[in-house]
């Protein structure tokens, strides 16, 4: 099993794009049982993916709560440095 924010990163490389809660649906099974698997620390861990260039915003949207949802993907080199670094 890989670091959780391997996993969120790897994550990325497989869908066109997603959103925190999007992440954590996907996450659950392997790593629910994870503290740091909550929407405040994917939220953390996706912005600093993107201030490093790994990730990219797409768009956003509010959910159902009214709660503001920014959605993230990889883009071509981003997607590969993920790759390089992170095996399936």
């Amino acid at each position: 099993m890989k670091p959780l924010n391997y996993a969120i990163l790897k994550h990325f490389t497989k869908v066109e794009d997603a959103c925190a809660d999007d992440v954590i649906e996907a996450l659950m099974g392997e790593y629910g049982k994870f503290k740091a698997l909550n929407k405040k620390d994917v939220i953390t861990a996706l912005m600093t993916a993107e201030a490093n260039g790994l990730l990219q915003e797409t768009r956003f949207d509010l959910d159902n709560n009214g709660e503001l949802r920014v959605y993230y993907h990889a883009h071509e080199e981003g997607a590969a440095t993920i790759n390089k670094y992170i095996e399936d």
